[in-house]
């Protein structure tokens, strides 16, 4: 039913965004917006890559035409390393965290303690404005200066907390050596970095619930996490797909790709937003009893670029040699140090075959106008792991 309505609401949204975007339009160029209506038509347009903003923006400030209302009627507009800049709309939790904070366990009431900057970036309004719209009062306590922050919570008593992964567990040690109480804390939300299993034990044997949830500054909430901590469940305003890195080509479920976005409000809307961030689809419902789908988190980077005798080798590489066999399992360039120089690798999973060998080198050097080997390994070898590219080389100290 979720999938039906949010494909049922796309030629609208997609024709919204034309109508007020300048880039949105250029991305349907040629295509009409009430054609589509299905994942298959949406996996025909080109993707926007982050990567790519920093210049857009330069050439065509302040937002390269992704804005989609002028810029007289935003709310904010932030200014995100870069310099990349992004327009908030006016109205309610605009970001949409209002559902990932109730999933953590806060409700109507409950004081939070916001520590994500307010400072330029959208992060301490977007935990703000989702913990408003549940009725919670908001400390907007900033990032930094943990003895205050510390300090603050004794005395106002929050019950929830939203930050980094790791910045709660400095105030709450920081609180314990200077003997104040923070017994009122019972939930977290937290983003923006690694939330590793140790840190989540630690925060677990303080009698602490704290999740996590994946955002991005242009996108808002994309997947959190419930209570079930089995995988992060995709908003329900998102159309989130997975596809293989350097290409906007869908993947299989469960295998890992970039995790490309499409957000359709009014203010901001992005069709087919390429995060540059490795992910994987779940199989099946969460245990929580929420349906909407999973992905497994955060799993790396898919902007992989290595510069190999002077020329850089790229994932699209690889999916380009991956087009011309489509016959191959996984494919992966390999850089690796070799005595005089660099040494480049091709793995593909494939039976071993002299003439597919001497094939696939031929196209290696046409693809990437460098000499490298080919291997040929047995399918189901190389890793489920996204990674097209994989420097081997030391990184010098």
């Amino acid at each position: 039913m979720r999938e039906a309505a949010l494909m049922e609401s796309l030629p609208y949204l997609m024709a919204r965004a034309a109508a007020g975007s300048a880039h949105a339009a250029r991305v349907l160029s040629g295509t009409a917006p009430e054609d589509i209506a299905s994942r298959a038509a949406l996996a025909a347009l080109p993707v926007t890559r982050k990567s790519d903003l920093i210049a857009a923006q330069a050439a065509d400030p302040p937002f390269a035409g992704l804005n989609g209302v002028p810029v007289g009627n935003l709310a904010r507009i932030f200014v995100s390393p870069g310099p990349i800049h992004e327009p908030q709309g006016r109205g309610a939790d605009t970001f949409r965290f209002a559902r990932a904070l109730h999933a953590t366990g806060l409700r109507a009431g409950d004081v939070m303690q916001n520590c994500f900057a307010y400072h330029f970036t959208p992060a301490g309004f977007m935990l703000e404005g989702g913990a408003m719209a549940l009725g919670c009062p908001v400390i907007p306590a900033g990032t930094g200066n943990t003895e205050m922050q510390a300090g603050a919570m004794a005395r106002l008593r929050p019950r929830a907390w939203c930050g980094t992964p790791d910045f709660l567990k400095l105030i709450l040690e920081r609180a314990d050596a200077m003997g104040l109480d923070t017994s009122s804390l019972r939930y977290g939300h937290v983003s923006g970095g690694a939330y590793l299993p140790g840190l989540r034990q630690w925060y677990g044997d303080r009698g602490l619930t704290v999740l996590q949830s994946y955002t991005t500054a242009e996108c808002g909430v994309i997947a959190y996490e419930s209570e079930a901590r089995e995988g992060l469940i995709l908003d329900e305003e998102v159309i989130v797909e997975i596809v293989r890195p350097g290409t906007g080509d869908p993947v299989a479920e469960g295998e890992v790709g970039e995790v490309v976005v499409t957000v359709l409000s009014e203010a901001y809307p992005l069709i087919r937003f390429a995060t540059g961030d490795l992910s994987a689809i779940l199989p099946g419902a969460s245990p929580c009893g929420r349906t909407n789908a999973r992905i497994r988190g955060w799993m790396g980077r898919a902007d992989q670029a290595a510069k190999v005798r002077g020329l850089f080798v790229r994932p699209e590489m690889t999916a380009a040699l991956a087009r011309q066999f489509p016959g191959l399992g996984r494919l992966r360039l390999v850089v690796a140090a070799a005595e005089g120089g660099d040494r480049l690798e091709l793995r593909a999973e494939a039976p071993e075959d002299p003439a597919l060998r001497e094939a696939l080198s031929a196209a290696l050097r046409t693809v990437t106008g460098l000499r490298g080997e080919v291997s040929l390994v047995p399918p189901g070898t190389l890793p489920n792991d996204g990674r097209m590219v994989d420097d081997t080389r030391p990184v010098p100290a």
